[in-house]
């Protein structure tokens, strides 16, 4: 128990996730990919149904990585740009003892500001975000019976989906010296 107890706090120190976070982006930079950590910013809860049976949350979140919202007009009104992040779908067990399907979905924080002041703008922003967990994870969300807990800014544990992108020149080359014992690719 006391390892455990131990390996527990270890994991909720915020050092060691900053350690570990470092690692895990020098290791990837080593095989030529750049890794940004999008830490969740709370912002509100949609609750609704997944396949018609099993309740999900879906946690609309921000993180300043994601692109800035854009609006192109267009004959009739405006067409909006909303980059986000989905991270993969996760359950969590409830303390009751039931489980519960989770998804976050991370707009930049502008998104989510301009989604306080308005209702078409959170509608939008609300629709965007089942729109990405169905077509991502190849779910069917209950959109007539979805809504916004009021009071609650985010369900379960916040976990932290990395950006993957090419660095230029991609991965070094091994340092090929002759002495390998393995044979060349």
């Amino acid at each position: 128990r006391e390892l455990f107890a131990e390996f527990a706090a270890e994991l909720t120190d915020p050092e060691q996730r900053r350690l570990y976070e470092e690692e895990v982006a020098a290791l990837e930079r080593e095989r030529g990919v750049e890794v940004r950590f999008v830490h969740p910013t709370p912002g509100f809860v949609l609750r609704t149904s997944q396949e018609g049976s099993r309740r999900c949350y879906i946690n609309v979140c921000s993180n300043a990585l994601m692109g800035e919202p854009r609006a192109r007009a267009e004959r009739g009104g405006q067409r909006w740009e909303l980059p986000y992040s989905l991270a993969p779908g996760r359950e969590e067990l409830r303390p009751a003892g039931r489980r519960r399907l989770l998804y976050d979905v991370v707009f930049h924080p502008a998104a989510l500001r301009l989604a306080a002041r308005s209702a078409r703008f959170r509608r939008l922003l609300c629709d965007t975000a089942l729109e990405a967990v169905e077509n991502n994870c190849g779910v069917r969300l209950d959109r007539s019976n979805a809504t916004v807990l009021r009071g609650v800014s985010y369900k379960g544990v916040p976990q932290a989906p990395v950006i993957r992108s090419p660095l230029p020149g991609g991965a070094p080359k091994p340092p090929d010296d002759g002495e390998s014992p393995l044979p060349p690719f």
